[in-house]
């Protein structure tokens, strides 16, 4: 009896470490298509928040990590830069609204030298389907409001919904979630001027290629 348990014992060993295996070499080979998607995927969205970059590549290139959750939503968010003919033109940068109605909404946000939101999209979030879903493009066009609106400190009473007196719709029955994106957004436009050594900071993200 106690021959057969430890030949099972063995059986079962060599089952799992062949299962171990199998699994790693699975991972192996999936990681770089997880990674190539992940690149793709980060490339249409910086090429739809600032269209007129015509190498979102370099895009990726150009990028720095900052660690300011106070006013970025939190750490590790990256800022990418974008120069035309070594002048540079815009960042775009990661940010999270960490007051969403159901949690975080993360945003990717261009925004000029002087402090002008160029584009924004939302790249996340978990809001309610049919009432705070209204901030992803696909569903309405108000993640537009931003573009072409300056965001200095002078303008903070504009940037909030309309029911705070500010110049950007909520949503039917839902304003909790169209604040957060409003503040966000701000937020990050702000950061952008407060910081001009964002222009110098060094490249270090770490970007698959």
């Amino acid at each position: 009896m106690i021959r057969l348990i430890s030949k099972n014992a063995l059986a079962l060993a060599l089952v799992a470490i062949v299962c171990v295996a199998i699994l790693g070499s699975l991972n192996q080979l999936t990681q770089p298509k997880i990674a190539e998607q992940r690149l793709l995927s980060q490339l249409a969205i910086l090429q739809e928040v600032l269209p007129d970059a015509s190498n979102a590549r370099e895009l990726l290139a150009d990028c720095t990590l900052v660690n300011v959750p106070e006013q970025l939503g939190k750490a590790g968010q990256k800022v990418y830069r974008w120069r035309q003919d070594h002048e540079l033109k815009a960042y775009l940068l990661e940010t999270t609204a960490p007051d969403g109605y159901s949690g975080n909404i993360d945003l990717l946000v261009a925004v000029s030298p002087d402090g002008t939101v160029l584009g924004s999209r939302v790249v996340s979030h978990q809001e309610t389907p049919g009432l705070g879903d209204k901030i992803e493009q696909r569903r309405s066009n108000w993640i537009y409001s931003f573009s072409g609106k300056p965001a200095t400190a002078a303008d903070a009473r504009r940037w909030a919904v309309t029911k705070d007196g500010g110049d950007f719709d909520q949503f039917t029955g839902a304003t909790i979630t169209p604040r957060a994106v409003v503040n966000a957004v701000y937020r990050a436009a702000l950061y952008v001027q407060q910081h001009p050594e964002l222009a110098t900071a060094p490249a270090n993200c770490e970007i698959s290629p």
